[in-house]
This record gives structure tokens, sequence and C-alpha cells, in this order.
């Protein structure tokens, strides 16, 4: 099992980005996908996550309405599309992931970040104000 997550870059305050996380060696349908981030200083917080089906996603209250998590089964990938963001955006982000087929227990109940299996690297974003 491997993520790789890519799309990390500069943007300007009210900018946007993508953020990728390519699975390989696991099927998207039977795993949750978690983007998580790590500002300095600061420990690493779940940003969203969705289901191996897509019907369940969760975001954190700070992305709310300007982050969008999405997946691509064709290519295994999960997506942050990263809308309107801020300084405080600028962090370390990683993607994880946990299996959780449909009924199981992580399907139903939101695993927290130590219950996540498999850590892909980090992709940096800086937000310039």
């Amino acid at each position: 099992v491997q993520l790789q997550a890519s799309g990390g870059g500069l943007a300007q305050t009210g900018g946007s980005l993508r953020l990728s996380c390519l699975a390989s060696g696991l099927p998207l349908d039977y795993y949750v996908i978690g983007w998580f981030r790590q500002a300095p200083g600061k420990q690493r917080e779940l940003v969203a996550s969705i289901t191996g089906n897509g019907d369940s996603r969760k975001y954190a209250d700070y992305v709310k309405g300007r982050f969008t998590i999405s997946r691509e089964e064709p290519s295994n990938t999960v997506y942050l599309h990263m809308n309107e963001v801020k300084p405080e955006d600028t962090a370390v982000y990683y993607c994880a992931s946990v299996e959780a087929p449909y009924g199981s227990y992580y399907y139903n109940n939101p695993p927290t970040m130590n219950e996540y299996t498999y850590w892909g690297q980090e992709t940096l974003v800086t937000v310039s104000s």
C-alpha cells in the first residue's frame, strides 16, 4: 500500500490549489481517505475525509465552504480542492487511509487520526498574504 501526495506549492491569499493523493495497492472503495495538515509548531490535524464510495465527507470547521474532498475511481486518486486559501492554511499536508468497507466500524464512525493505518509523504502548501 502506498499513498503519494502531490500538488502543494505557493498560493496567494484567496487563491486555489488542488492536492492529489494517488493510492496504490488498495481499492478506494474499501478505504476511508483523510487529508491532514501540520503547521509549524502545531499538532497534526484532520482537514477532511471521504468514505470509499464517496457518500460521506467530513470537514474541519475551519475549511468548511472553502475546501472540497473528492475521489476519482479510475485513477484511484483522492483530491483536496483548496479555494479561498488563507495564510493560516500554510502547512505540510498528508493523506492517509484506513480500511473501511461499506458497513464497517470505520465506515460508520469517522476514524481518529491515530486510527489511520497508511500515511503518505507530505506536500507543502504555502499561502502568502
